[in-house]
């Protein structure tokens, strides 16, 4: 049977309506993203808050031939999903892959405890949900996304400040409220995804010169007894007054040019189990210092949305009067 697309002749004004709204609701990039041009001079300090961003983790490699295909895509699919999600690429230690980050393989080897058949690339996963393989997999991965929101009623509070200190760029948890996520042993993460990676020579690379969303560093953080479990790849990791609510702290270099650090509020790795059927976050917050590309195609959308939703209405009150 043929599709039949819900127009104002076939649908009501009232679910017409509410489409439409749930549409640009879900579509819209929202004001609070945390996205800062690396066109224009850092001009920090800067506060990212929040907590119900979702967490979309990617398995890739650069001798995958559909990986090299579809990255390109995948930080306009963020930009438009806004301050929603948070996409993030594992690169695996597999003697072949180009960058085998030790922080990648950290995060790899965290979810196979609860997803152990992981290992296909591209595989997606989002929010501790379904793995989801391949470029094909994304109409299933947006779903994934609708469903997490809504059932993330209540995230955990997160915010951190980052700032240029002495040649260097520091982030430090300045607020954290648990938002009653339950008992299970937590903690802080900090994600370092560093964007515009160069591929170096002498490696099989079937895509472009670079990759984005590389995560590269990584700092956990003991929530009961404020202790860093594990860290890799940052210049520095510390704990000031001794509490990772509000001194757990992480440096990396300035001349990571363009790069995303993520705020994880999460299980602890060694509180998983391979029962878990999942590994969800209980909250997230990102920052980013990347290029943007500025567009209007957002506000052409709205437009258009507004016009539909007002020739729905329309219709509907004419038939009604018509009768």
């Amino acid at each position: 049977m043929a599709n039949r697309f819900m127009t104002p002749q076939n649908m009501s004004a009232s679910n017409y309506i509410l489409s439409i709204l749930v549409f640009a609701i879900i579509s819209a990039p929202s004001s609070s993203a945390i996205v800062i041009d690396a066109a224009n001079n850092w001009d920090g300090p800067y506060e990212a808050s929040g907590g119900r961003t979702l967490l979309v983790e990617e398995l890739s490699a650069t001798w995958c031939p559909s990986c090299a295909e579809i990255d390109p895509y995948l930080m306009e699919v963020a930009d438009s999903h806004g301050s929603r999600i948070s996409i993030v690429t594992y690169h695996p230690s597999d003697d072949i892959d180009a960058f085998q980050p030790e922080a990648s393989q950290r995060r790899i080897d965290r979810l196979k405890i609860t997803h152990p058949d992981i290992g296909s690339t591209p595989s997606f996963v989002v929010d501790g949900g379904k793995i989801r393989i391949g470029p094909e997999s994304w109409p299933d991965v947006q779903k994934d996304i609708l469903t997490k929101e809504v059932n993330n009623p209540n995230p955990s509070i997160l915010k951190f400040d980052i700032k240029k200190v002495n040649g260097a760029i520091q982030a430090s948890v300045k607020e954290f409220q648990n938002q009653g996520n339950g008992n299970n042993i937590s903690q802080l993460t900090f994600l370092l995804a560093e964007h515009s990676v160069s591929v170096p020579n002498g490696f099989d690379n079937p895509g472009e010169d670079t990759r984005d969303r590389v995560v590269t560093a990584i700092a956990e953080c003991n929530l009961q007894n404020n202790t860093i479990e594990y860290s890799n790849g940052f210049n520095n990791v510390s704990i000031n007054d001794n509490s990772c609510q509000s001194g757990f702290r992480v440096t990396l270099e300035e001349t990571v040019s363009q790069f995303s650090l993520v705020l994880i509020h999460e299980r602890t790795f060694d509180n998983l189990t391979t029962q878990d059927t999942s590994a969800n976050t209980y909250g997230v917050v990102e920052f980013s210092y990347r290029d943007v590309e500025t567009s209007n195609s957002w506000n052409n959308l709205l437009i258009i949305l507004i016009g539909f939703t007002i020739i729905g209405f329309l219709w509907h009150s004419y038939q009604k009067t018509d009768k």
